[in-house]
């Protein structure tokens, strides 16, 4: 049983998350290349800004600001379901190769079959699923052992080793192809959030409502998978096929999350971890939590790094490895 008191401290903390939300969105509507003044954001969102003002909030900086916060929330998801599972706390989809194999698919989709502008937006999640899906069944067969069962510490090993051919194989892939599909994939690699027009709201969103709720429904098998095999096999969970199922979750969580934003990492380990470190270990307390605050890691590191360099900005996922790189290895040095 959960004592009242962490539950009290899950509201306060989840309504904490909220505000920071609400308010780095607000900032991230009021900056960028075209200025958009705060006192003029109100006025806009009822339906009374100039055609440049409604333009430029509603074309431009919802639509990025909604796609980062998808994003972000399902890459935090998708990480902590993968530490859940591995009982490794340096899982995450972009460190063990899941994020690689649906940028691969989707390289390869872009590159060599005829794209339908209609049906391009709605194809690119499921061409990223099945990508990262593959990668994901071929680091889970290294991984496994009869003897042993699933090794965590070889799952992480294993998957570093996979996104590193699987960088090599993009790299193959786009040496022979024409500039323009290039620049695309070189954006796509740095992470950098280029999905931003409604209608890729809609194609991700149908599976975030579905993969979410699921997720959270299956938060007490979490817990279970959470503890050695013996005991969850005593309590008469089916541990192998509770694994592949999650699995296949967290794989289409990231999968649809890196085919609208790109290659980025380390999301998925920061989240879970500070949640964790803020309400405890159990999914029900710490999973809602790492839920907003993936997202809005994500839109602070976009709004920040929209906003200086260049007129380009620096990729959301460059951003985000300046923070999580360091957090990686401070992780790898204390476990």
């Amino acid at each position: 049983m959960i004592q009242p008191a962490l539950h009290r401290k899950q509201r306060i903390i989840l309504f904490v998350l909220l505000c920071l939300i609400v308010i780095s969105a607000m900032i991230s509507m009021g900056t960028g290349y075209a200025s958009l003044s705060l006192n003029r954001l109100i006025p806009t969102l009822l339906g009374e800004g100039t055609f440049q003002e409604h333009f430029i909030l509603f074309e431009v900086r919802l639509p990025r600001i909604i796609i980062t916060l998808l994003t972000g929330m399902a890459l935090a998801l998708s990480g902590a379901i993968l530490q859940g599972i591995t009982r490794n706390d340096l899982a995450d989809p972009g460190i063990i190769g899941i994020n690689s194999g649906a940028g691969v698919g989707i390289a390869v989709f872009f590159l060599f079959f005829p794209v339908d502008a209609g049906s391009f937006v709605y194809v690119l999640p499921l061409v990223g699923f099945v990508g990262a899906i593959l990668t994901a069944g071929l680091i889970y067969l290294f991984s496994y052992s009869k003897k042993t069962g699933l090794a965590p510490v070889k799952l992480v090993l294993t998957g570093v080793g996979v996104s590193m051919a699987l960088s090599g194989a993009m790299i193959v892939l786009i040496s022979s192809a024409d500039r323009q599909k290039v620049d695309f994939i070189a954006k796509w690699i740095a992470g950098n959030i280029w999905g931003v027009d409604w209608p890729f709201i809609w194609a991700i969103l149908p599976w975030l409502v579905v993969l979410v709720p699921f997720t959270l429904y299956k938060a007490n098998r979490l817990n279970v998978l959470a503890l050695n095999e013996p005991v969850a096999i005593g309590v008469g969970v089916s541990v192998e096929k509770e694994r592949l199922v999650l699995l296949m979750t967290a794989t289409g969580l990231a999968a649809v999350a890196v085919s609208v934003t790109g290659g980025i990492a380390f999301i998925g380990l920061m989240a879970p971890h500070i949640a964790k470190a803020l309400v405890g270990p159990r999914n029900q307390l710490f999973l809602p939590i790492a839920i907003l605050l993936g997202g809005w890691l994500l839109l602070l590191a976009d709004t920040i790094g929209h906003n200086i360099g260049s007129s380009d900005g620096i990729p959301a996922g460059i951003m985000v490895a300046l923070i999580g790189a360091p957090y990686f290895i401070y992780l790898l040095l204390k476990k």
